[in-house]
């Protein structure tokens, strides 16, 4: 393991899972598994000890489950948490980003998704799965979550396309196209090659979002992009 390795901290009570997971990653180059634990609490106290820059959690699990243990991680730890769940729950997912997960993933994602998902988190960047980004989308529309608030003084104006009134500073049009695939559930390589750009650009573009909208991650873009009418529901 080199120092500029992705350090990732694992959390599953069934061993299968865990090992299976535990392949997949140790096999990518740039990341490194630094433990693993069958429960929330364990899971909380590995975190403590290791100092991971990424910790994946199930959900469903013994003793403390997987949101309760992020929501006491991210309380008092610099890391990206990640859910990983069987279940496409409405419930599982406004806990979760209220909580303040970085991600949430099916466990039926490809090895492909759940890498890119690590090296997102790890980056600053969120992934959410394909199959549940639009059931955030749709009660955040409803009722948005309390973790993803509009940012103060800022609305949409009868032209979605002049951006917030007030409060914030407009987005340029290249920002707003990649804001527009972003709450479409694209990551930062499909999105690249959506616009013809390459994905650090991407990133770069979303940050801007980000510091512009006053958001703390993609999750929110996301939601706030659908609740301002920037993309059609």
């Amino acid at each position: 393991m080199s120092s500029e390795d992705i350090r990732v901290v694992l959390a599953d009570d069934q061993p299968l899972v865990l090992g299976g997971i535990t392949a997949i990653l140790s096999a990518q180059p740039g990341i490194a598994v630094v433990g693993s634990a069958a429960d929330g609490r364990e899971a909380v106290q590995l975190v403590n000890s290791a100092r991971p820059d990424v910790v994946c959690l199930d959900i469903e699990m013994p003793v403390m489950n997987g949101i309760e243990a992020a929501a006491e991680i991210l309380a008092t730890m610099d890391t990206q948490v990640i859910m990983l769940t069987t279940f496409n729950r409405e419930d599982y997912l406004l806990d979760a980003l209220r909580a303040g997960a970085s991600g949430f993933l099916l466990k039926t994602a490809t090895p492909e998704q759940l890498t890119e998902g690590i090296r997102a988190a790890a980056s600053g960047d969120a992934l959410l799965a394909p199959e549940v980004t639009r059931t955030l989308i749709q009660r955040a529309v409803a009722e948005p979550a309390p973790a993803a608030p509009a940012p103060s003084g800022a609305q949409w104006g009868a032209d979605p396309q002049a951006g917030p009134q007030t409060g914030t500073e407009p987005l340029s049009e290249r920002e707003r196209d990649v804001l527009v695939q972003a709450a479409l559930g694209l990551s930062n390589t499909e999105i690249g090659l959506r616009l013809f750009i390459g994905a650090e650009t991407v990133k770069t573009h979303m940050s801007r979002i980000l510091a512009k909208l006053q958001l703390r991650n993609r999750i929110e873009a996301v939601a706030y992009a659908h609740r301002c009418g920037i993309v059609a529901d």
